[in-house]
């Protein structure tokens, strides 16, 4: 892995600090029984992000970070797979999975370069991994090696108005302006933790969805439910409710 783009090591870097913060919420993760979604907890029963039928399907979650979305997906009869850049996440993933009684694997890797065989699976998914963590002109195209014909391709990341109207400094808030430009988006930097986004355009990340052998099935561009709370401190709930701070995209590899 030593031969990694400078965004992997320093995300890999990035993360494995980070991850002693993110315990307490893997942890809430792995004991609900409903999952909830993005950085405001939204409901899967609001959100409908999940298939209806899991039960047998063999999925691969892409970036899972502590692997909750993967243990919702065996809980419903899934055969999950987990990767992820970070050591760290990956022992607090381990641990849970002892402490809940479910197994499944988990591999320290790069999602844009997944060592497991073509069209091993029907569902791949991303909610805040490889999905804002990757590069999409790599991982896309690796989720479309990974499924199957017909497979669904899943992802949930930061609305692109979140990230035209953010400021790139350290403590900002997304405004109610624009910040960025639109064009020429792609690898967004944060430098109050020196780690390293991406972030398309919609006509682009449809270009390559398509240009990947996949159908745009969906785009959801998320509004915070009223009383959500959330962690983090980069947009307000009065911002969430009437812009998309997240989207989540839906594809089916063609077959």
């Amino acid at each position: 892995m030593e031969d990694e783009p400078d965004y992997i090591l320093r995300n890999r870097d990035h993360w494995d600090r980070w991850a002693v913060d993110w315990v307490e919420e893997a942890e809430r993760s792995w004991a609900q029984d409903e999952p909830t979604w993005g950085n405001w907890g939204v409901p899967e029963s609001t959100l409908s992000l999940l298939p209806e039928q899991l039960e047998g399907r063999d999925a691969i979650e892409l970036g899972c970070g502590s692997a909750y979305v993967s243990a919702w997906l065996a809980r419903r009869g899934a055969r999950p797979v987990g990767i992820d850049n970070s050591q760290s996440q990956l022992e607090t993933a381990r641990r849970l999975q002892l402490e809940h009684e479910i197994e499944f694997p988990l591999i320290h890797g790069n999602a844009e370069r997944v060592p497991l065989p073509d069209a091993s699976f029907d569902l791949a998914i991303s909610e805040y991994g490889a999905s804002i963590w990757c590069d999409p002109y790599r991982w896309i195209p690796e989720a479309a090696r990974l499924l199957r014909p017909g497979g669904e391709l899943i992802f949930l990341v930061n609305g692109i108005l979140l990230v035209l109207c953010s400021q790139l400094e350290p403590s900002s808030v997304a405004e109610e302006r624009l910040r960025q430009p639109l064009f020429g988006l792609h690898r967004v930097e944060w430098p109050e933790d020196e780690s390293v986004e991406f972030s398309l355009p919609h006509g682009e990340m449809i270009s390559l969805l398509r240009g990947s052998g996949f159908e745009v099935e969906g785009l959801t561009e998320i509004q915070v439910p009223e009383g959500s709370t959330s962690r983090h401190g980069y947009v307000s709930l009065e911002w969430s409710r009437r812009w998309p701070c997240e989207e989540v995209w839906k594809a089916r590899k063609a077959g």
